[in-house]
Parts: C-alpha cells; structure tokens; sequence
C-alpha cells in the first residue's frame, strides 16, 4: 500500500487517500485500530485562538509542535518548542513574522495515530528523496463559521509552504460547506480538486513543484456550531553540513 502511495506521489506530485485506505494503512503502522485512540480526536477541541491573522480575522484556533527525525528508520523526535515562520513569499499575508502558537498538548505526542502518520510520512518521502533527515512540522487548525461570516482554510490563498512535502489530515467536518482543496501546479494551472470530507480522508502533496488551496467554508444551520478541523504535517529536509 505505501509502495502505491509512493510510486503515485513521485508521479503526479500529489495524492488524495481516502479515509478506508488510510485507516488500514495508519492502523497496521500502530499495531492497533485507529478507534481504539479516542485522545487524538478530541485534542482539537482544545486549540486555542490564533493571534496572527493579518486579517482581523477570528475564525481560526491552533496549536502547533516541531519534531526531528534523523534517519529513514528513525522514530519522529519531539524539539523543544520553536516559532513557525514563513517568508512573506510564501505566505504574504501572515509571513516575516515569528509566530509562537499554542503548543501541541502532551497528550497527542503519547497519540498512537500520530506516531503512525509520522512514521508513515518518514516511509514515504524517505523513498522518494533517498534522504530520512527531515525537520517536521505539525499544526492543528479547526477553522470556523459563524454570524454569516466565511471560515477561511488558507486565508493567504493558494500557496506552498517553503517545505519539500505536506501532509494534510481530515479530522472532522461539522455543518459546514465548501471547504474544496485545489492543487495547481507552478504554471498556475489546476491540477486537482476534491473535498476532504471523512475523518482520515488524506493529501500528501510535494511542495516544490505544486501550490495548494482549500475554498472558503461557510455554515449550513445558523443555529449550530459549523468548523473543520485538520492536521498538516510539513515535511522539510535538514540542512546537512
């Protein structure tokens, strides 16, 4: 299964799995079905208000962690805490600015299922690359609407990161609309779209050569709670001397 998912990644520059094949796959990693890990779920109803939104906007919580990983069949370390920073070519509306978000909670690094979909991202771009140095990334997002007000995924539009892979998780979709992932390659050009819509619903993109998007959510019953909730792991090979 991961041969699969590597040999489409190397060809296409992105792959959507859906949320069966990554379950069995994530669930055979951990030695343990991905239901039996309640903690990882419900982590997100525990992020906390993003404080850098160039916009003004307050429809985004998160929080966010490092890891290190330096060898192919190394374990995924956690670093001490760290800011994320993106260039403002990367990201010109929230970039040049250090940004210290709320760290990840202690419970998900002890997550089976995050552990898993670290070795699995390890796996995967290890045989692409030939290299298993890697500088990893994780941010929990939950993106809301309300008043009438759209949620925006990727408020800077569509972008890369400055990272070589991104792994982008679906964790839960909650009365809401929209909120469809496009992938465009450097020439501008759409590639692919497709709506993560199931809890471990999974895009694996290579960063250098696509930019990616998700549209605007909006909320179907004004009268209950509407967000989405994911997790993106950044991939980022080490600076080797």
């Amino acid at each position: 299964m991961i041969t699969d998912i590597v040999e489409r990644l190397a060809t296409d520059d992105f792959v959507f799995v859906e949320s069966a094949q990554t379950s069995e796959l994530l669930s055979t990693i951990a030695g343990a079905p991905l239901d039996s890990d309640p903690v990882f779920l419900d982590s997100w109803n525990r992020l906390e208000q993003d404080q850098y939104m160039a916009d003004g906007g307050h429809y985004r919580k998160r929080r966010h962690a490092t890891y290190a990983i330096d060898s192919a069949g190394q374990r995924a370390r956690l670093m001490p805490y760290q800011p994320h920073y993106q260039t403002v070519d990367y990201n010109p509306l929230n970039g040049g600015v250090a940004r210290y978000f709320a760290p990840i909670l202690d419970d998900l690094h002890q997550s089976l299922s995050l552990a898993a979909l670290l070795e699995f991202g390890n796996s995967v771009f290890s045989q692409i690359t030939g290299n298993g140095q890697w500088h990893i990334e994780l941010h929990q997002f939950r993106i809301e609407a309300r008043d009438g007000r759209m949620g925006k995924p990727t408020p800077e539009g569509i972008h890369r990161d400055g990272v070589d892979f991104v792994i982008v998780v679906m964790i839960k979709r909650v009365n809401i609309d929209s909120g469809a992932t496009t992938i465009y390659d450097l020439d501008n050009q759409l590639v692919g779209e497709f709506t993560l819509r199931d809890s471990f619903d999974m895009v694996l993109v290579n960063d250098r050569k696509l930019y990616h998007g998700v549209t605007p959510i909006t909320q179907l019953d004004a009268d209950s709670e509407a967000f989405r909730d994911v997790l993106v792991i950044t991939f980022k090979l080490k600076n080797i001397p």
